[in-house]
């Protein structure tokens, strides 16, 4: 919440901060760092490349799953900030933070995070996932990421996960899938709609669809700056609307048609970035090489975005006025306060004097009961002493 470029700042003579001193000294707050839960199983370890931190961002798991499933989720990939070393990091081009570790999030339309998966290979998720047969990685994330979520529920997402294979398999669900796909994916659909040409001449708001022999997948095609293809089991182009658009020819917003998965789609995907978008606000910018430490801070800042949008969400449905409703950094503050005041200085830590004379009384020597004489920890030094 207050960011220092280097965290031994906090306990520095000129520049400490009393709400941390006074209650952590420097050397546990490094100890507590330093430890992670060793009580887990040998098999565990072999299988889970995250076994580090699994404890954790299980606990973080339990309270997305506590929360209340609604009728439309987003599923999308998220990065986790990481430039150090780390077996499982990946760089995805064109993304805010394009290196880093990849997880896989399953959120509500106002950027509540339901589940997430972190991404350790395709053959993890084979394991989780019953008759996977070949959906692919895009199909295999989807059929993970549901498996918490009531039938019936729409599911929307991007063109990496979307296939004619997906939604087939989430239909014997039943859930329903709606999201952009390549053209390759959908070849026989794409002959049979207009070509790019065709619409373009006919205009902003030409839109044209085809469906499946049975009706139950739709493919639609319309025309914005550029053609778009979406493909849905629940949604088709009827009933149509308006939308204003910018046209940069004229200068200002034109009036043109929108079909109908255009419309539930722009309103209920962006689930996912909303909640990467609440966490880059206040990012804990703690530097670190420690992929450990990088995931411990990224999921207690999906923790806080969480908590914070249930605050307000919670809030606002009781009539709350707008200006008694918390910040998202007053709101993390109030959070690091209350935990703080959980805990009490433990004296028996060695905590950085500044002061010499203290320093010196706090050091003094002390005969204690050893059976025998310790080694001088001194560099070049042989003496031992009690």
């Amino acid at each position: 919440c207050v960011p220092y470029p280097a965290i031994r700042m906090y306990w520095s003579k000129t520049l400490k901060f009393p709400a941390i001193t006074e209650k952590f000294t420097r050397d546990r707050f490094f100890r507590l760092r330093r430890s992670h839960d060793d009580d887990v199983p040998e098999d565990l370890r072999e299988c889970d490349k995250f076994w580090k931190v699994r404890p954790f961002m299980n606990r973080i798991l339990k309270g997305c799953h506590a929360q209340a499933r609604p009728e439309s989720v987003s599923i999308d990939e998220q990065m986790i900030p990481f430039t150090g070393a780390c077996p499982l990091r990946q760089y995805v081009p064109l993304k805010p933070n394009p290196v880093g570790m990849k997880n896989f999030g399953c959120a509500t339309a106002d950027g509540i995070v339901l589940d997430f998966e972190i991404y350790q290979g395709a053959d993890a998720l084979l394991e989780q996932v019953e008759q996977p047969g070949d959906l692919g990685l895009g199909g295999l994330v989807i059929d993970r990421l549901s498996q918490t979520l009531h039938p019936n529920t729409n599911i929307y997402c991007d063109r990496f996960f979307t296939s004619i294979k997906v939604m087939e398999h989430m239909m014997k669900k039943p859930m329903y899938v709606t999201g952009t796909v390549m053209k390759n994916r959908v070849a026989a659909a794409v002959q049979k709609l207009p070509t790019d040409k065709r619409m373009k001449k006919d205009g902003r708001g030409t839109s044209a669809q085809v469906t499946t022999e049975d009706g139950k997948i739709c493919v639609v095609k319309w025309y914005d700056n550029k053609p778009v293809l979406m493909m849905s089991s629940v949604h088709a182009r009827e009933p149509e609307d308006n939308c204003q658009r910018w046209d940069k020819k004229l200068k200002q917003y034109v009036t043109i048609s929108r079909p109908n998965i255009i419309r539930e789609y722009n309103s209920k995907m962006g689930g996912v970035d909303l909640a990467d978008r609440m966490m880059s606000y206040y990012r804990m910018s703690g530097r670190t090489k420690k992929w450990t430490l990088r995931m411990l801070m990224h999921f207690t800042d999906l923790a806080l975005a969480n908590s914070w949008l249930l605050y307000r969400k919670d809030l606002t449905a009781c009539g709350t006025p707008k200006k008694n409703i918390m910040q998202f950094l007053e709101f993390r503050m109030e959070v690091a306060m209350t935990f703080l005041a959980q805990h009490a200085n433990d004296s028996s830590d060695v905590s950085e004097q500044d002061d010499p004379d203290v320093r010196a009384n706090a050091h003094l020597p002390e005969m204690v009961n050893m059976k025998n004489a310790a080694r001088c920890r001194a560099k070049g030094c042989s003496g031992k002493t009690r």
